[in-house]
């Protein structure tokens, strides 16, 4: 999973549309594919829509929970958003396979900015119902099923392989930056206006994306083959990943992480709400916080060149242990704390999931392999987030969050074990400088290690 020489992981596949390692730049500047116009217009337009989205976010799980006073209610609108990525998630990195991707992000930004307006329109007029939200989250996940992949895909498109890496974690950083507007935004309008401006707000966002589609240049996209209609696409895409450890097991880890450890819209509103007793304030600013970590590690991970598999296992073992210690933490100040390095080490296992799958399949196969990885990341969540919600309510929020970072600390440790024995490595304890030493290296290189001894 490496690109990188000297990578103690699994075998690193050679990208199927990289450049010669002669050619291939080691190390990129911080944002040097916003120098191409097509990304250039791309990322603007994300950063107003992402600024909407986290407005969107915050309204609705205050709004449900207002509603209802449960956060089993907030993991079920999280669950209705989610369950149509992990029932048609593949089926809809088939058709993004097919399909051109410019105009199918122009409709499917469309319709989730018609999901926006219409909660708007109800939460305005005060007929808003729990229903409507479920609905309106359902609707909205819908869209995401074709939305998310072609937008992953749609990158390589606009920037080509040698700046893929610098893309995807700019975009990452784009989304997390957002989060420390967005959310201070949506806590001025609950409390100041109500809810429904931040839909309102949010739909009218979409005008920037849908804007920067329009205003790209066709001859500038990289060509890329689409795949011809055919029966049994779906269970090619299935093979194609699971024959291929240095992408099954990546995924398979996310959506531990997925699943158990990033349901933070249940998390975080009830430990503003019934262990602090702080309100939505405090919930805004647990996700601004969090968002200053992620930024952190989106653009860390645009300097570097290479996506480690060891750095991915580490970060998800991290960012595990560090769910656990937040839900002993007796404090609001020390809580609010550790959700800079959360944001952190959550957003480099993101980042570094995201392109090292990118990077190690074919282009013909992306639409189905970031489906499949967005299906397992974010379509996790209809499973989890009930059962962390019912785990909250019933045990308590401190419970219910050291259960989900327990459990994604102890799939990093167990999936790290796997890849390191598929790719033919041991455990290597010494001294560097002093300090203790702990890394993979393959088998031949501990033996002769040890023989030196």
């Amino acid at each position: 999973m490496s690109t990188g020489p000297g990578a103690a992981s699994a075998p690193a596949p050679v990208p199927h549309d990289s450049p010669t390692p002669s050619d291939a730049p080691r190390k990129s500047s911080m944002f040097s594919s916003l120098r191409i116009r097509n990304y250039r217009l791309f990322f603007l337009g994300q950063v107003v829509s992402n600024i909407g989205t986290w407005m969107q976010r915050i309204a609705q799980d205050w709004l449900v929970l207002s509603l209802t006073g449960s956060s089993a209610a907030v993991g079920i609108t999280t669950a209705l958003q989610f369950l149509p990525m992990l029932l048609f998630g593949l089926y809809g990195g088939v058709l993004v396979d097919r399909l051109r991707k410019r105009p199918t992000l122009f409709v499917t930004q469309t319709a989730m900015a018609l999901t926006s307006l219409a909660l708007a329109a109800l939460t305005l007029t005060g007929h808003v119902q729990v229903w409507h939200v479920y609905v309106a989250a359902f609707a909205a996940g819908l869209a995401a099923v074709v939305d998310n992949p072609a937008r992953q895909s749609f990158v390589s498109e606009l920037v080509g392989p040698d700046q893929l890496q610098n893309a995807v974690s700019l975009n990452s950083a784009n989304f997390q930056s957002a989060r420390l507007v967005g959310p201070a935004v949506a806590g001025l309008l609950i409390t100041g206006v109500g809810t429904g401006w931040a839909f309102l707000l949010n739909g009218l966002s979409f005008v920037a994306p849908l804007t920067g589609l329009l205003l790209m240049r066709g001859r500038e996209l990289r060509t890329v083959e689409r795949a011809p209609r055919g029966k049994g696409q779906l269970r090619e895409g299935l093979r194609y990943v699971t024959g291929r450890p240095e992408l099954i097991w990546p995924i398979v880890l996310v959506g531990f992480v997925g699943t158990f450890a990033f349901n933070f819209p249940v998390y975080l509103s009830a430990f503003a709400d019934d262990v602090f007793h702080a309100g939505a304030g405090a919930y805004s600013m647990f996700n601004t916080l969090m968002a200053v970590g992620s930024v952190a590690g989106a653009l860390l991970a645009a300097r570097r060149g290479t996506a480690r598999l060891r750095l991915l296992i580490g970060a998800a073992a991290a960012f595990g242990a560090l769910e656990v210690l937040a839900a002993t933490t007796p404090a609001l100040w020390m809580f609010a704390l550790l959700m800079v390095p959360l944001g952190l080490f959550g957003m480099t296992v993101n980042v570094t999931t995201n392109t090292s799958i990118q990077m190690a399949t074919d282009p013909a196969m992306r639409g189905r392999v970031m489906a499949l990885y967005m299906m397992v990341f974010l379509g996790g969540s209809p499973v989890g987030a009930p059962v962390v919600g019912w785990i909250t309510d019933t045990h308590g929020a401190r419970v219910g969050l050291a259960a989900g970072g327990a459990i994604a600390a102890l799939a990093a440790v167990v999936i790290g074990l796997i890849l390191a024995r598929v790719g033919n490595l041991r455990l290597s304890v010494g001294w560097h400088r002093g300090h203790p030493h702990i890394r993979f290296v393959p088998r031949e290189q501990r033996e002769e290690l040890t023989a030196a001894v």
